[in-house]
């Protein structure tokens, strides 16, 4: 392709020759007669290779390369010097110039001042296309990765889901083996046992998939202004008879003058829900673990924002066990849990831009903290 190259001198006679000159070697050369007049056609054509005198009245060709670089850094400026201009066109080397070659101008030198020009231009042309090469690569290699992790995400999901689903069916042929066991000996003991365990296990496929759901839901709570103790109270207020049932002391504690934080009331209620009736869980299924099974729900003002607490003092976690707590499916409860519980408590937290984290001792109980900053934008949340 021909170069185009902008010829820069306030003499008519040089840019003539010079001219004539550089097109015989193939440029497309366009003159310019002082530096306002060679900003003009660079801005207006663009060329890669500009030659300009150094001394010119007006804006002299130290100023013009510093202006033509200012535009465009790539842009390759040779500079020609008179006699005695050494100091100039040594100084314009440190503005980035390409090169500079004296007058009268000698054919090789300029030769050899337009080739470097060139294999600047190519080498960045080059080191242009394999970045671009790369970036090409790297963004492909990503996105197959991406798909492969997102396959082996559901591979692991559907394990986790199928494995909730298995313990569930299980359940559900208990509960018929009873029904027809009832049937079968005209027994209303049994009929009565193997109807609840049905309804309860239906009930628990219904909740599987509201949780499910609920998992697949667009990231975006629906936040507003809310007093912070008020999800705790409704989940108190919603147990506490449930408790005191089963023995467990049940307590609330809420920090006064808690100032309002962007949330959505409804789905940190649930998450709220979730971690009490887990609590309660472990204390009923671990009675001799302490003379008084005791729940604390706590809610208080942190530096990064508003933090709930739910502690229990029976049972406790290994290490081993927390790790995998909020992961894909995870649960302790055996075949009466699916895991989705804390999948979803883990989502909605950090849907909050919250965190949500548990500490336990086994033997000794479980605390799990969910705080909610205090400074974020409701509609940043909501977008």
């Amino acid at each position: 392709m021909t170069t185009d190259i902008l010829l820069v001198d306030d003499e008519q006679g040089i840019r003539k020759v010079l001219g004539i000159a550089l097109a015989d070697r193939g440029y497309r050369v366009h003159t310019a007669a002082d530096a306002r007049q060679a900003l003009a056609l660079f801005d207006e054509l663009g060329p890669p290779i500009v030659l300009t005198d150094i001394k010119m009245p007006g804006m002299d060709g130290i100023e013009l390369l510093r202006a033509l670089k200012r535009r465009n850094p790539e842009t390759e400026v040779i500079m020609i010097t008179g006699h005695g201009e050494t100091d100039l066109a040594i100084r314009s080397l440190k503005y980035e110039a390409t090169d500079y070659i004296s007058k009268p101008i000698d054919d090789d030198i300029l030769d050899v001042a337009l080739k470097r020009a060139l294999e600047r231009i190519s080498l960045r042309a080059q080191l242009r296309e394999y970045t671009e090469n790369l970036e090409r690569m790297v963004e492909e290699k990503s996105r197959r990765l991406i798909q492969a992790e997102r396959l082996a995400a559901m591979g692991e999901t559907v394990a986790g889901l199928a494995h909730a689903i298995k313990n569930i069916t299980g359940s559900l042929r208990g509960g018929l083996f009873v029904v027809d066991k009832g049937f079968e000996l005209q027994n209303q003991d049994y009929l009565k046992q193997g109807w609840r365990m049905v309804r309860d296990n239906v009930a628990r496929v219904e909740q599987l998939s509201l949780d499910l759901l609920d998992i697949a839901k667009p990231g975006r709570p629906d936040v507003t202004p809310t007093d912070p103790a008020a999800p705790l109270r409704a989940v108190f207020d919603l147990m506490f008879p449930r408790a005191e049932a089963h023995d467990v002391r049940m307590t609330l504690q809420c920090a006064p003058d808690l100032r309002a934080v962007p949330m959505d009331p409804e789905a940190i209620n649930r998450c709220l829900l979730n971690l009490v009736v887990n609590a309660l869980e472990a204390c009923n299924s671990e009675p001799n673990r302490c003379l008084t099974p005791t729940i604390a729900l706590t809610v208080e003002a942190g530096e990064e924002g508003v933090c709930y607490h739910v502690s229990d003092n029976c049972g406790g976690m290994t290490t081993e066990v927390q790790a995998r707590l909020f992961k894909g499916f995870f649960t302790t409860k055996g075949s009466r849990g699916t895991g989705i519980g804390l999948m979803l408590a883990r989502k909605i937290v950090e849907n909050h831009q919250g965190r949500i984290a548990v500490s336990s001792t086994k033997g000794a109980g479980t605390t799990f903290e969910i705080c909610l900053p205090w400074g974020h934008n409701i509609s940043q949340l909501s977008e």
